[in-house]
């Protein structure tokens, strides 16, 4: 059986502790640009999309993706979430993944 890969929810504060890690990261499309998105998610991610992302601008967006070395984000897989988000729940859950990550991931 496979192993379930651990994706800690995080927010543009900290790409640089997750790099070449798989992460879940939560935000609005600010931007599109052929194959890479600007995310804002408590500040600027570059995204790099892959063929299987239908992103809209201004509208939420959830990514899976490993962090690169340079802190873009190689997306996996991207979710539209639409217009209707309460950001400051999304900051909420990504406070608490942290404050309290032995309950929600390993190793971060």
């Amino acid at each position: 059986m496979a192993e379930d890969i651990s994706t800690p929810r995080i927010n543009a504060a900290y790409l640089d502790a997750f790099q070449n890690q798989t992460v879940r990261i939560v935000g609005r499309v600010i931007q599109l640009r052929g194959e890479r998105a600007t995310i804002d998610a408590g500040g600027n991610i570059t995204a790099i999309l892959n063929r299987d992302s239908h992103l809209t601008p201004n509208n939420a967006v959830e990514i899976v993706g490993k962090v690169n070395p340079d802190l873009t984000v190689k997306v996996l897989v991207a979710t539209d979430w639409g217009s209707n988000i309460d950001f400051k729940a999304v900051d909420a859950v990504v406070d608490a993944t942290h404050r309290y990550k032995e309950i929600f991931y390993e190793g971060g």
